[in-house]
């Protein structure tokens, strides 16, 4: 049987998130992301529409051979894709060196500010813990057969 880890059985009270929301460190967060995010998403959307209207507006100039068979309509649609990937690439490496590490460290203000005080329970192995390992022990025993489950397999 395998149960979820109770990582903490002691009683907590929930942060006040309006306090969080007013803290400096939370502005600072919220700002580095929407100072990234939005005009991110502006120039995308911009970009995906003048795509649209080109397509919509400028069947000639997007029937325009660029090499072979290529036009450009198919170029900008590749384009496209590439820059949808090299956004989130952008986005991640942004988000990894500005805000996660701004989120953590109130996480862990957060986290210490509600926690309370812990005794250790003592480190006693589960019986299922110390079951498998007298049958480990057992196993490893000279002359000893398989198992034996009581269960009959097919076709025995």
């Amino acid at each position: 049987m395998i149960t979820a880890p109770n990582a903490d059985p002691g009683q907590h009270d929930p942060p006040d998130y309006s306090q969080v929301q007013s803290s400096p460190e939370f502005t600072e967060l919220r700002c580095a992301h929407r100072s990234f995010a939005f005009p991110l998403t502006l120039a995308f959307v911009l970009w995906y529409l003048g795509y649209v209207l080109l397509s919509s507006y400028a069947g000639d100039f997007m029937a325009t051979r660029v090499a072979g068979h290529l036009n450009v309509a198919l170029v900008l649609g590749i384009a496209q894709f590439v820059t949808t990937f090299l956004i989130a690439w952008w986005y991640s490496r942004h988000a990894a060196a500005r805000l996660d590490p701004r989120a953590q460290a109130i996480k862990a203000r957060l986290e210490g500010a509600t926690a309370a005080p812990q005794t250790p329970a003592p480190q006693t192995p589960a019986p299922q813990t110390a079951a498998r390992q007298a049958g480990a022990a057992q196993a490893d025993a000279p002359g000893d057969g398989p198992e034996q489950t009581g269960v009959q397999e097919a076709g025995a």
